[in-house]
């Protein structure tokens, strides 16, 4: 049974997500992305599986040349992923922000403390 890859998966290797920042404005040769890692040639090729697996990229056949052209809608489940914990936490942060800046903080009520008394 062959794994399910997915978009976290693959922003997961900085190798990858350097891939990705290479191919996300224009569409790159195989070899020129091969080119600037100091890996082989199989590792980078096993990079461009699993970011295509993913759907981050197409690799398309020009000729006698393999080009890699960047698909990044499915970037925005990550995107969606990470603004709900952006949201969350600034929300604790202002709250916390607020709480700090208050210029006078209320002493706790001593209405609930018991009073013994020494006999």
């Amino acid at each position: 049974m062959e794994a399910r890859r997915d978009v976290f998966q693959a922003i997961a290797d900085p190798t990858r997500r350097a891939i990705i920042g290479m191919i996300a404005r224009q569409p790159v040769n195989v070899n020129t992305i091969a080119e600037q890692f100091d890996v082989s040639r199989q590792a980078i090729s096993l990079h461009l599986k699993v970011l295509s697996e993913c759907g981050l990229l197409h690799i398309k056949q020009s000729g006698r040349e393999r080009f890699c052209e960047a698909k990044l809608e499915r970037l925005n489940e990550v995107h969606e992923w990470v603004a709900q914990y952006h949201k969350l936490w600034t929300g604790r942060m202002k709250a916390l922000k607020d709480f700090i800046e208050q210029d006078e903080i209320p002493a706790p009520s001593k209405k609930n403390k018991r009073t013994t008394s020494k006999k």
